[in-house]
């Protein structure tokens, strides 16, 4: 691959049927890349992989359990197809949204699998051939609860909070080969599938707070640190607004989104319980697109007063806190 060449490049996306992943593909199709697209649902990923070749691109499509060590390792030798491997995106995943003790310790477990288990499968199958080739570009698309925990998501905190653990681990692992690079990507609140397809065991409509960013922006971000590599990279202003807040004052920041989430889930509409696409996914093309609909113009009670609520409160917080950290 050329220096700061897309074009020929041989990419690998997890999670590529629809969201992030599905609009990374697509960004790198237009920009001439080689890709192995990989994702549970067969069909959908073959309508995504017809995509990116009406775009131009020589696409394979790989079926791929990411909780499946293996199957990843398959997926890694299954890109030598195209001579190489490039550029690995780690963006599979999902959650489990409910009160720690009542949410299933499989779910739990489950989206620990997902979310940072099948990054250190995908790490593990492709760093090999990076040492070998003596180049290539891990790049992790993790999240900004990486760095800011959220009340009714442990297993998702915990396994974004591994994630970043994990990927510090291997930079200063590999400090010694400049041509490899381990790059994260932190998201704010993404307009995606996601919050359809993760679980609920709260009984109530869960939906991202606003300011609510399209899945455009973290593909064209990811497309930008994959020409220009670095550690991390934020997308979306609260990222780090509420990142660096949460470094000050992690006590105030905790009670203030435990509230906030308990008033958003008293008046949210009812909806129904269960697994929804975390074990198994859905076979029907439901959310197969890089869009959940989250972005479109809500009423003040079903959003709206969110953002207000947490940018007051950030302001209050900072505030708040050097008298406190007295």
């Amino acid at each position: 691959m050329k220096k700061n060449s897309l074009s020929g490049a041989v990419v690998v996306i997890t999670g590529a049927s629809s969201g992030i992943g599905r609009a990374t593909a697509l960004t790198f199709a237009r920009h001439g890349a080689k890709l192995i697209l990989a994702a549970r649902r067969s069909g959908v990923l073959a309508e995504v992989a017809h995509e990116c070749e009406q775009l131009g691109a020589h696409v394979l499509a790989v079926p791929t359990d990411v909780t499946d060590a293996q199957a990843v390792a398959r997926l890694a030798q299954t890109a030598q197809h195209f001579g190489g491997i490039d550029i690995w995106v780690n963006n599979a995943g999902s959650g489990a949204v409910g009160k720690f003790e009542e949410v299933p310790l499989a779910a739990h477990e489950q989206v620990i699998k997902l979310n940072l288990l099948g990054y250190l499968y995908g790490a593990h199958a492709v760093l090999p051939y990076f040492r070998e080739q003596g180049h290539g570009t891990l790049i992790n698309v993790i999240s900004l609860g990486a760095w800011l925990p959220e009340p009714y998501t442990a297993s998702y905190s915990a396994s974004k909070y591994g994630a970043r653990g994990l990927m510090d681990t291997l930079r200063a692992e590999l400090s010694n080969e400049p041509h490899i690079h381990v790059c994260d990507v932190h998201p704010s609140y993404i307009d995606t599938p996601g919050f359809q397809h993760g679980a609920n065991y709260v009984g109530k409509v869960i939906k991202p707070a606003p300011p609510v960013f399209p899945a455009q922006k973290v593909a064209d971000t990811i497309l930008a640190v994959a020409s220009r590599p670095r550690a991390t990279t934020m997308v979306g202003w609260p990222a780090p607004v509420l990142r660096w807040s949460y470094a000050l004052a992690p006590g105030l920041m905790g009670r203030a989104s435990r509230r906030l989430f308990d008033t958003y889930f008293k008046q949210a509409r009812p909806a129904p319980t269960g697994e929804n696409s975390l074990f198994t996914p859905n076979p029907a093309p439901h959310g197969a697109d890089t869009s959940g609909g989250w972005r479109q113009p809500t009423k003040p009670r079903n959003g709206k007063w969110v953002g207000a609520a947490l940018v007051a409160g950030l302001g209050a917080g900072l505030l708040i806190w050097p008298r406190n950290a007295r």
